[in-house]
């Protein structure tokens, strides 16, 4: 799979891939491609650029090219929308998060393992003992008042920059300074899951 994707990102081809956790396919150009996790500009359904997506190597069922590449380039092109560039750290999720923290202001993550129907959407505040803490905001823009911790080795994909991230950071504003959480720091767990 780790082939396909390289090629798929050194043609720039607008590819669809399927993975066991979605009922379709998910479309968009291969920006980034490391041992565990790859990178993909998102092409919407209604076929506009909508942010970054990425996702675990492992999770990817099939990697196929677009049969509707052709229309699909077209429409972008036509609404001034270019393929996307971006360059981020993605030899693990600790280093994928910490980077995509550093130039958005939300990130989304999906356990789909565990909740399927479910993500967490919010500012990284830190990562350490092989755990996320993230202060979060709610599908009402309003942000929580104590950051929550997300198991790194149960996330199975990250977003930002889209449309939804930016709403919410646009109404939500910026985020209020979290209070800290009744814990002890753990450090068991090595940060690379």
């Amino acid at each position: 799979m780790i082939e396909q994707l390289r090629d798929a990102q050194r043609g720039e081809r607008l590819i669809r891939l399927y993975r066991p956790f979605e009922e379709t396919y998910v479309r968009g150009y291969v920006l980034g491609v490391e041992s565990e996790f790859f990178l993909l500009g998102l092409v919407s359904d209604r076929l506009w650029l909508d942010g970054f997506e990425c996702f675990r190597v492992d999770d990817v069922d099939e990697l196929v090219a677009d049969p509707y590449a052709d229309f699909t380039q077209a429409a972008l092109a036509a609404r001034g929308e270019v393929r996307p560039e971006l360059t981020l750290r993605l030899t693990n999720i600790a280093a994928l998060l910490t980077s995509a923290a550093e130039r958005f202001p939300l990130v989304t993550i999906h356990k789909e393992r565990d909740q399927p129907d479910a993500c967490y959407v919010g500012k990284v505040i830190s990562i350490e003992g092989g755990i996320v803490w993230m202060l979060e905001i709610g599908p009402d823009a309003k942000w929580d008042a104590a950051p929550s911790a997300h198991k790194l080795g149960e996330i199975t994909r990250v977003n930002f920059g889209g449309d939804y991230e930016d709403a919410l950071a646009l109404i939500g504003g910026t985020p209020p300074a979290p209070t800290s959480p009744s814990r002890v720091p753990l450090r068991l767990v090595s940060d690379k899951a």
